[in-house]
């Protein structure tokens, strides 16, 4: 089986119930699957072995079609497998784990997505020349959703 790290396989860096259900295919190419071995390398994995346990990837690589379908921003790094969602189910919580990332990884953007602490985190990781080192938080103002810097995070 494909792997695109030692801890994340082919199967769950493109699964979705969405392309699943309505049928769509959700295949990265060879620059996409590239992208997503370095987000692997460089971001997912040194916090894998911090963590020392298992992550849940939510959503990692999407064709423009499951994108569309799930109404994501055709500008998503996700489209070019260069973010990753992912949440906590063990040792550390999404908050820590947001908290690491920040304070020790590259990356080009991380956002905390919704509630008092994090409910999943956003990753997006371009090049070391190119990473803007972002911090956002999701703000949903009505029936819409900001996105905010996070100097208090």
């Amino acid at each position: 089986m494909k792997k695109i790290s030692e801890n994340i396989s082919y199967k769950e860096a493109t699964h979705s119930a969405t392309a699943k259900k309505l049928g769509l295919q959700n295949k990265p190419s060879k620059e996409h699957i590239k992208n997503m071995e370095t987000l692997a390398e460089k971001v997912f994995q040194p916090l894998r072995e911090w963590v020392g346990g298992p992550i849940k990837v939510n959503s990692f690589y999407r064709s423009n079609e499951l994108n569309t379908a799930i109404k994501g921003s055709f500008k998503s790094n996700h489209l070019t497998g260069q973010a990753i969602d992912i949440t906590s189910i063990g040792s550390k919580t999404n908050l820590e784990m947001f908290h690491y990332i920040k304070d020790n990884l590259d990356f080009d953007q991380l956002i905390w997505e919704f509630g008092e602490e994090p409910i999943w985190l956003h990753i997006s990781y371009k090049n070391k020349k190119n990473n803007r080192k972002q911090v956002l938080v999701t703000k949903k103002q009505g029936k819409y959703f900001t996105y905010q810097d996070c100097k208090d995070c």
